[in-house]
């Protein structure tokens, strides 16, 4: 075996020690694969099988490194800890053997064993030689019909690896598409997640469409829906290359709890009905947070109003509020639907502008200093004065709080 690999799973890069594992415990699975690759991880996540008592193992892992235990099938005996640069599952050989433990995994390339006491390879379904050809290939149909998610898996992975999928294997996960439905959304809607991350997982999410997988979970998606999704890469491509601060921004995740960049909402808004209200109920029967789904309507609402010319500053201004954060997936999908870069660049400029205050106010007075000059309570009204501040600051009218006190008392003034 290669040094290379020796040293990406070297028990001194643990964030335990290999004394903690009995003698006949074995790593499993993706860092095992991802080792054989040659492909590094920041964050370690390790699978092993034990022989028995792996909870047990588990817990006396977490309590001597004081780390988070976390129980996940208490009858199959699978426990993880939880560390702050890596997570480590513990489980229970299934069967008699090791042998048997691996015959019951999704792909070959992922029942490779690595014994950490003597460094030994187990690789009893020829996973090795099917990681060299870059294969992803079915140990048998009946470990796909047990659980339908890991049909989802093969093209996730065939998109994280740059593999592809052995054919038999493929025509498989055709005959079995419809068992997809049985399986609960939130985990089908996190294998989606990685295929709409980058452009690698588009034309394997276009594939897996085309399969009969996706049909029960975006009806209203289309071949056409597919190729937008191939133009939304290219036009993030063209956004990232002009800007890269907005590129970056792609890669992010809506919310640190919710992880769905905003490349992946622009991509959602594709895939579902045109109509915002319809695309967020959409969503929400499929199980997307309230935060995917008010993003995602926001995008189909709002990424039209950048093909208007000359738009007025206060009508940018009210824009810029409305879209938030959301922005980002606005600017891609309205260039993905053939808005014009030019059209579309003074609003970036603006968005990534954080002194900009069309985009970006700066309260010159708050609620309450209004409240206590103009001698008002508070109300819907103060709201709107502050607003119409806002907008005047942008439009470059006011630029001091006096100005802006002056400014609400002359409204209302108006208005009386």
């Amino acid at each position: 075996m290669p040094d290379s690999f020796l040293a990406r799973l070297a028990a001194e890069n643990w964030p335990f020690s290999l004394e903690c594992l009995p003698p006949n415990s074995y790593m499993v699975g993706g860092a095992v694969r991802d080792a054989l690759l040659g492909r590094s991880r920041e964050y370690w996540d390790l699978d092993f099988v034990i022989p028995g008592e792996a909870v047990k193992v588990a817990k006396t892992v977490a309590q001597r490194y004081q780390a988070g235990f976390v129980l996940l099938d208490a009858e199959r005996q699978i426990a993880r800890v939880v560390f702050p640069n890596a997570t480590v599952d513990f489980a229970q050989q299934e069967g008699e053997s090791l042998t048997t433990d691996l015959h019951r995994r999704d792909f070959t390339i992922n029942a490779i064993a690595y014994h950490p006491h003597t460094q030994a390879i187990i690789d009893p379904l020829q996973g090795c030689a099917d990681i060299t050809a870059g294969i992803l290939r079915m140990i048998s149909p009946a470990n796909l019909q047990d659980d339908p998610l890991r049909l989802m898996r093969a093209y996730r992975q065939a998109a994280q690896l740059g593999f592809t999928i052995e054919a038999a294997t493929q025509a498989t996960i055709r005959s079995l598409a419809t068992t997809i439905n049985t399986v609960a959304a939130e985990r089908v809607r996190v294998e989606i997640g990685y295929l709409l991350a980058n452009s690698q997982g588009t034309p394997w999410l276009t594939q897996a469409w085309e399969d009969g997988l996706l049909t029960n979970w975006f009806p209203n998606a289309c071949i056409q829906s597919f190729a937008q999704l191939a133009a939304i890469d290219k036009a993030a491509d063209v956004l990232g290359e002009n800007w890269p601060q907005l590129g970056e921004k792609f890669r992010e995740y809506i919310r640190d709890t919710i992880k769905t960049t905003w490349l992946g909402i622009a991509k959602l808004a594709c895939l579902v009905n045109s109509s915002p209200e319809l695309a967020e109920q959409e969503l929400l029967e499929l199980s997307y947070s309230r935060a995917e789904t008010r993003a995602v309507s926001a995008a189909l609402k709002l990424f039209p109003q950048l093909t208007i010319q000359d738009m007025p500053l206060r009508e940018q201004y009210f824009f810029f509020q409305a879209a938030g954060d959301v922005f980002t997936a606005i600017a891609v999908l309205a260039l993905a639907h053939d808005t014009p870069l030019e059209a579309i660049a003074p609003f970036i400029q603006r968005y990534l502008n954080p002194n900009d205050l069309v985009a970006h106010p700066s309260p010159l007075v708050s609620g309450r200093e209004i409240m206590i000059a103009l001698k008002i309570p508070a109300s819907p009204e103060v709201g709107r004065l502050l607003t119409e501040i806002a907008v005047a600051q942008a439009e470059g009218k006011i630029a001091t709080v006096a100005q802006a006190i002056n400014f609400a008392q002359k409204l209302v003034e108006i208005e009386n």
